[in-house]
């Protein structure tokens, strides 16, 4: 576990505790003042001094029996509110609504000679509105809700009698002592409210600090990350050129051993019939034979060799066909909208000009969705007079500097052998435009 969340725990659990320790307190003074002030009443009720107690009140108390089971009702309806989680700021304002309503009560019921209760309904409401945007007028209300509870400064229509005119009944000594724990009580109350809205302080600046590490240990994760993505991508790039070298390698050693060994076989036989021409022609015909046999079969072992570089797709199904059936795949793996379009068929191309068609456009669309991270990919195949033009447009990132990387680099070597052509573009994007000229009518190798 981190440093900063076990301070926030640790932080949490003692603002708990000092919630706990409000609820017990706030429970002990209302219940001690409310049967003090039953208690007063009552002596005067046995006394027969009711009617000097009435004289010096301004309203006529509540029923001295009922102050203190009705003041522990709604200190019990306080603690069922206090456990209500709402959700939504109407049910929030409901809530705290009732909360000040049963604390108000209390105070009424206590002659308003206590209004603490209110800063236990103020702690309570400010342990929920980390969140919520009416946060300053809910707590502004329940201030000055509370300072107006007060018995000097209640309205008119609230008047009733002090708790020291209740306390009159007793000696003058026992007097000051009640009256002195009352006040050690509300001071203690105000003290622990003090303290509880401190460590709530104390949590949301040490949880705004956890979001401002959490949020920089994110941007340094996401910094390593992108390191660790650029990194992938040059060993995949080197990867795909080394496998790329080693297959030409390869195929070069398998052409050169195949056509190696045809060739030294037709210069043999080539010069046993120099040899043989005058002397034995019949001879010489059987030896040009069997060049002509070893040719073919040379031939066969060069094509069949060629052949492993050209598409799967390629030989499968005809050219437009294997294009459309790219294309859709390309746009279902990576969602992009890839608009494509052709002027002619793509009919009569030799297999070698086949190849790079197809090859230019896989290339295209693979740099535009993964260097370009382009959403949008426009191809355009037009054939005019002896000329193929391959046009593939993106709507990406694009660059400043257009930097012929591996795969444009390949896609140059792959025209030249055709003398054909390849320009970027890099505005709005980047564009890709290839022209080969067509071998009309040559025959297919």
């Amino acid at each position: 576990m981190a440093v900063g969340e076990s301070v926030m725990k640790e932080a949490g659990k003692t603002s708990e505790r000092i919630f706990g320790y409000l609820l017990n307190l706030n429970f002990w003074i209302i219940m001690t003042i409310g049967s003090l002030i039953s208690r007063s009443i009552n002596g005067y009720i046995r006394e027969g001094s009711a009617h000097e107690f009435l004289k010096e009140v301004e309203a006529i108390p509540a029923m001295p029996c009922k102050i203190p089971a009705a003041v522990f009702l709604f200190y019990l309806v306080l603690l069922l509110l206090f456990r209500i989680r709402e959700e939504g700021e109407l049910l929030f304002f409901l809530k705290t609504g009732m909360e000040i309503l049963a604390g108000l009560s209390i105070c009424y019921l206590l002659n308003f000679s206590y209004s603490g209760i209110l800063l236990l309904i103020l702690a309570d409401v400010a342990g929920r509105l980390a969140d919520t945007r009416w946060k300053y007028i809910v707590v502004g209300v329940i201030g000055i809700v509370y300072l107006f509870a007060d018995y000097y400064l209640v309205p008119d229509m609230w008047k009733t009698a002090s708790l020291e005119i209740c306390l009159n009944y007793y000696r003058g000594d026992v007097r000051a002592l009640l009256l002195g724990m009352r006040n050690v009580m509300v001071s203690l109350n105000l003290l622990t409210f003090v303290a509880y809205i401190l460590f709530r302080i104390r949590e949301q600046i040490n949880e705004k600090r956890r979001v401002v590490e959490l949020n920089q240990r994110l941007h340094e994760t996401n910094l390593q990350l992108e390191e660790a993505n650029h990194r992938l991508e040059l060993y995949a790039e080197e990867s795909v050129r080394n496998a790329e070298t080693r297959e030409r390698n390869r195929l070069a050693r398998e052409i050169h051993d195949t056509l190696g060994h045809t060739l030294t076989g037709i210069i043999a036989g080539l010069d046993a019939c120099c040899m043989l021409i005058d002397a034995a022609p019949d001879a010489v015909k059987e030896q040009l034979a069997m060049i002509a046999d070893v040719a073919r079969k040379g031939m066969t072992d060069v094509r069949r060799s060629v052949k492993a570089l050209r598409p799967d797709a390629l030989e499968k199904m005809e050219l437009s066909k294997a294009l459309d059936e790219m294309i859709e795949e390309c746009r279902k793996s990576t969602k992009t909208d890839i608009r494509y379009s052709c002027n002619d068929p793509l009919q009569g191309f030799n297999q070698d000009e086949e190849e790079i068609i197809y090859r230019i456009i896989q290339e295209s669309m693979t740099n535009a969705i993964r260097h370009g991270k382009a959403d949008q990919i426009e191809i355009d195949i037009r054939k005019e007079y002896q000329v193929l033009t391959i046009t593939v447009s993106d709507n990406g990132i694009g660059c400043k500097d257009v930097k012929k990387g591996f795969g444009l680099h390949h896609m140059e070597e792959r025209l030249s052998m055709l003398q054909g052509s390849l320009q970027c573009s890099s505005e709005n994007g980047f564009t890709v435009e290839a022209k080969i000229p067509i071998r009309w009518g040559e025959e297919k190798s």
